[in-house]
């Protein structure tokens, strides 16, 4: 399992959002993002390898991209948020869970574990 981690629960349906693309940056030079991992979530709403096992991030700002509005596309479902970022900081360098529960016209998250 990678540093960071997350998981979608597509609140409006009661079911894990499969297949979401998502993107993990850090802050580059002159207000930039680079992008340091991506993936697309399990039949589980899971991406357990966001990272490489073996990537260790030093504490710092990262942002999680989620392409919801391409999820909800894929469903036949308009949605207000055509996509979802999340910035976050680490304070060390252990696990972070980055959980997103999402609707169509709202979304939360929280530090999961």
């Amino acid at each position: 399992m990678s540093q960071i981690t997350t998981h979608i629960l597509d609140t409006s349906r009661g079911k894990p959002a499969a297949g979401v693309n998502v993107v993990l940056e850090k802050p580059g030079s002159n207000d930039a993002w680079v992008i340091i991992g991506n993936g697309k979530t399990n039949s589980d709403g899971r991406i357990p390898e966001l990272l490489h096992i073996d990537v260790i991030l030093a504490p710092g700002t990262y942002r999680l991209t989620f392409d919801t509005g391409g999820y909800f596309n894929s469903h036949g479902i308009n949605a207000f948020y055509p996509s979802v970022s999340i910035t976050f900081q680490t304070a060390d360098t252990s696990h972070y869970h980055v959980p997103l529960l999402l609707n169509p016209f709202g979304y939360s998250t929280y530090r999961g574990s």
